[in-house]
């Protein structure tokens, strides 16, 4: 694969280079090839064209993760105009804002979100399209009408002859023109639209191809995480589509049981996850099995130990297909004791760090040389600094530039202001601390830090992480109410049903877990209170708790 100097041209190139290969699969459905990709992006192009679109103007797609979602944004990349992913877990009321917020021309969705959507509140869409077919759900545009229902011959009078991927002219870029813009799924409260340059994805895309290396072309890969997130966007589509690998589209909900059977079926090299996954496939199936007092007194003999973790290794990645050379955990730091039993075991796991804002790489390490508890070094086209007089031994804010940092919010002047300064160094939020090797080490949100009661910074992921490994906690988070600390935990209900353990129980056990947290922390951060809560917090479609709920 030679090296290109943008995002289209390395879009182009795998059309052309690997038009005979498996490009994108929906799971037990429907595969097309890299040439037949190349066709539908063609036609795509011309429905644009005599639709009047410009580059420039905004192409909003509204599904669940398929491989027509994939084509559709393909097109629109290489078009010129500017993506607009929304995430189809957003209600209702929420898409119509984003689409109608966005100046979106024209909006790709599927049947299940249309049901629900009401053009009155679009005013500004021209025409909606069926992700599954392309075909035309509604119209306000005479052309866009005309364009669709002649759309094969229009195509036949492009492409007289049989056509070839070669034959497909892509926009020529500039490095700070928009390409996407993505909305913010909103952990903290209000969408906003960030503008990601075709700059920014270049260099994203440029790392992910310099630093995983081991992803070779035919290679399959499974695309788990929504397409309108940008890590799913940029890690399990864009760099795998242009390495010329096969991508196979999870179109169902991803519970543990389909994703296993996916695994088991496609054998990937790379899986890209949330945390949620490796630690429940730990927490309920490795975990209780350790806990067996035969396998206790085998871990404790010399040389016997090794063989025991060898073999849970290799359990491990069975279960994941048997071929994987990497996991790379992202949206959230791994619970402590998970991450330890992976290192002792050698599991080729590693943890990157990243946001929107920067199209989202901002650190990563490769397995073999990431350290406990870090998030990576900055990746390639990155500086960074922290607001700390010694960043190695007192936390700060986080702050980056360089090529992989976003324009700016879609108009949001003062949103921009908030966080991006004159000289092009924006404001990520996170608390982190740096080594002397600069891996990086975040503490927390800047936004979620509680100030204890003489001035001390608190940082409420910090006692989590401690409450969430002691008995029968699912997760939680601490919150400050009448200026004292409360933990509001969801406890672990696969555990308390299978041992059967009564509400008052629970609460006596919770009553424990908090005296023995108290114990690891210090005075100010104290938790007064325990609140158990019966339902599972409300999240994002990356699994980050929404926490302003809650506080």
């Amino acid at each position: 694969m030679k090296k290109q100097d943008t995002l289209n041209s390395y879009i182009r190139q795998a059309l052309v280079e690997f038009s005979e290969h498996c490009a994108l699969t929906d799971f037990q459905g429907v595969t097309f090839q890299y040439g037949d990709v190349a066709r539908k992006v063609a036609k795509l192009h011309i429905l644009f064209e005599h639709a009047g679109l410009r580059p420039g103007d905004k192409v909003a797609l509204c599904g669940r993760n398929s491989a027509q979602w994939a084509v559709a944004l393909l097109a629109s990349l290489t078009y010129g105009s500017v993506a607009v992913p929304i995430l189809h877990e957003f209600k209702p009321d929420n898409i119509h804002h984003l689409v109608t917020h966005s100046d979106a021309r024209l909006l790709f969705t599927d049947e299940h979100t249309w049901e629900n959507l009401d053009t009155a509140q679009m005013p500004g869409l021209e025409g909606v399209v069926l992700i599954k077919d392309y075909s035309l759900l509604y119209s306000r545009n005479k052309r866009l009408t005309e364009a669709r229902e002649g759309l094969n011959r229009l195509f036949g009078e492009r492409f007289p002859e049989r056509f070839k991927p070669e034959m497909l002219s892509v926009h020529e870029e500039k490095a700070d023109e928009a390409a996407l813009i993505n909305y913010t799924s909103g952990s903290t409260g209000f969408s906003k639209g960030v503008v990601l340059t075709y700059g920014n994805l270049w260099s994203n895309l440029q790392f992910c191809i310099d630093g995983l290396t081991f992803l070779k072309p035919g290679d399959p890969m499974i695309s788990m995480l929504p397409l309108a997130h940008m890590y799913g966007l940029m890690v399990e589509l864009l760099h795998p589509f242009a390495k010329g690998c096969h991508i196979y589209f999870l179109t169902r909900t991803p519970s543990p049981k389909v994703i296993l059977g996916a695994f088991a079926e496609v054998k990937p090299k790379l899986i890209v996850a949330v945390p949620l996954i490796l630690e429940k496939i730990v927490k309920t199936r490795i975990f209780p099995e350790l806990e067996k007092p035969v396998m206790k007194v085998l871990l404790h003999l010399p040389y016997i130990d090794e063989k025991v973790y060898n073999k849970v290794r290799s359990k491990m990645l069975a279960a994941f297909g048997g071929n994987l050379l990497e996991m790379i955990i992202g949206g959230a730091g791994l619970n402590k004791d998970v991450e330890k039993f992976l290192r002792r075991i050698r599991f080729p796991y590693t943890v990157g760090y990243g946001m929107t804002e920067c199209g989202p790489l901002i650190c990563y390490a490769p397995w073999d040389v990431q350290r406990p508890g870090s998030c990576g070094r900055l990746v390639d086209r990155m500086e960074g600094r922290i607001d700390s007089a010694d960043p190695e031994h007192t936390p700060g804010v986080l702050w980056v530039r360089g090529a992989n940092v976003m324009k700016g919010y879609y108009k949001n002047e003062e949103a921009t202001a908030q966080v991006m300064d004159e000289d092009g160094w924006m404001k990520t939020g996170d608390i982190c601390q740096r080594d002397p090797d600069g891996f990086l080490y975040i503490r927390g949100r800047d936004k979620n830090m509680i100030l204890g009661p003489s001035g001390q910074n608190i940082y409420p992921e910090e006692i989590e992480q401690v409450l969430n490994n002691m008995p029968y906690v699912g997760e939680s988070i601490v919150v400050s109410r009448d200026g004292k600390l409360v933990a509001l935990v969801y406890p672990d209900m696969e555990a308390v049903s299978r041992e059967n353990i009564g509400e008052e129980r629970l609460k006596e056990i919770m009553e424990e877990n908090r005296r023995q947290l108290n114990v690891s922390q210090p005075a100010y951060s104290q938790v007064g209170e325990m609140i158990i809560h019966h339902e599972e917090f409300e999240k994002t479609p990356k699994r980050s708790i929404k926490r302003y709920l809650y506080s």
